[in-house]
């Protein structure tokens, strides 16, 4: 597997302060990848997967408490959100902001300043959920539910 282009971001590590809706972030898509950019402008939410290769996952952490929060039920890491797990692949939807040849600027993508990408596709309303079932600690961890 090889990268198709690297994260450019204000995000650069653990200690940054930035929400995730917040972060405008730029993809720098591989010179020779250009065309496959080609009508990428008509859609306005895009997947990017991407390798954390930041990422601190040992084989012998095989649950945390989500968010490093000691108040939050220990769960599998395959039950959390975090960095810290066996494939470190990363998934985030991103609004496209504009292309500009082979760079995207895009909104929400939680990728630290140089974290390979994997791919990019196009998110469409075939793709979004409705009923979505989440645990109350999660609802309550992210404000969308009060205790």
């Amino acid at each position: 597997m090889q990268s198709v282009g690297t994260v450019r971001s204000p995000y650069r590590n653990k200690a940054t302060g930035i929400s995730r809706r917040d972060i405008v972030a730029e993809i720098v898509v591989r010179e020779d990848l250009e065309r496959t950019l080609t009508g990428i402008e008509e859609w306005s939410h895009l997947f990017i997967l991407f390798w954390m290769d930041q990422s601190t996952w040992t084989p012998d952490q095989l649950t945390v408490h989500p968010r490093h929060r000691e108040d939050l039920p220990e769960v599998g890491v395959f039950s959390a959100r975090g960095r810290e797990r066996p494939n470190p692949i990363g998934l985030a939807v991103v609004e496209l902001l504009k292309r500009d040849k082979n760079v995207l600027t895009v909104k929400a993508l939680d990728a630290y300043d140089g974290t390979p990408v994997l791919d990019i596709k196009p998110y469409d309303a075939y793709d979004a959920v409705t009923g979505l079932q989440a645990p109350e600690w999660w609802l309550m961890a992210t404000g969308r539910l009060k205790p």
